[in-house]
């Protein structure tokens, strides 16, 4: 039997993340310790280091609008490093949305609604339809469509500065995951996780399964916000290498066999199968 902080391992990392920007984000913005200013959007470490999100840069150019050079720089810098290392990472160790709605989840549970007759089904494309709409609005309206009223943004600057009505907006996420989708938003509805499945589809970091250790538990599917790219889990080895895959880690901390874990890529040839 696994110990609890051996099973939340990469929960517990995960938070400390998530927690640690915001701490960050608040010093540099409200108290003036500039390590990390700005926000998700865009960003400055060390008050020379440029990150900005390329998800709302390419609203900003779909609205034809541009940006300074800086911010281009950091929206290249954050693309590179979720393609060819981070995959879907953000939406599981930076967005603070996540929180949310892994406590709706875990609520969920606790509740035995995963018991209930589902009332609302929705494809998990359709966060892929909603990214291209956030960009034909951009270029239709002129602004970054997504952005002014995307609840990651909401959220984020609420806990900085104060949530203010933001906070009803992220009450209706959390009901929205816990009583009428099973992680609704992030894994059905959110353009800017559609947009990172797809930036992050080859990168190299990936979670691996060992057939020859799997149980068949499948207590993996049982926590994973993306059960469907487990689709190898008992059955063969190898990398899971669905771009949503959000390596979150839960299925490495719940699997009993240890059959699970972190790994880099093999690129092969293709036609071959990982």
């Amino acid at each position: 039997m696994k110990s609890w902080i051996k099973t939340h391992r990469f929960l517990i990392a995960r938070r400390l993340v998530q927690l640690s920007l915001l701490v960050l984000f608040t010093l540099g913005n409200v108290y003036g310790f500039r390590v990390l200013t700005g926000n998700l959007s865009a960003s400055l470490i060390m008050g020379v280091i440029p990150l900005a999100d390329p998800f709302a840069l390419l609203q900003i150019f779909a609205a034809g609008a541009t940006v300074s050079i800086n911010v281009l720089v950091g929206g290249v810098l954050v693309w590179l490093f979720y393609t060819i290392f981070g995959g879907r990472a953000f939406c599981s160790w930076v967005c603070p949305v996540n929180i949310v709605t892994d406590a709706a989840n875990w609520t969920r549970r606790k509740l035995f609604l995963e018991q209930t007759e589902r009332k609302i089904w929705l494809g998990r494309g359709v966060r892929y339809w909603l990214l291209g709409l956030s960009l034909v609005l951009s270029f239709l309206t002129g602004v970054a469509a997504f952005e002014i009223v995307s609840p990651i943004g909401m959220l984020h600057r609420g806990i900085i500065f104060g949530m203010g009505m933001g906070v009803a907006a992220i009450l209706a996420l959390f009901l929205f995951d816990l009583f009428a989708v099973k992680n609704g938003w992030c894994g059905h509805v959110c353009p800017l996780g559609g947009f990172y499945s797809v930036v992050g589809r080859l990168s190299l970091i990936r979670v691996k399964h060992d057939h020859t250790k799997c149980t068949s538990c499948m207590a993996c599917k049982t926590v994973c916000p993306e059960k469907h790219v487990l689709g190898i889990v008992s059955k063969q080895s190898g990398a899971i290498l669905f771009g949503e895959c959000t390596n979150c880690g839960r299925c490495i901390d719940v699997c009993e066999g240890n059959a699970l874990s972190f790994g880099v890529r093999k690129y092969i040839n293709v036609g071959e199968k990982e």
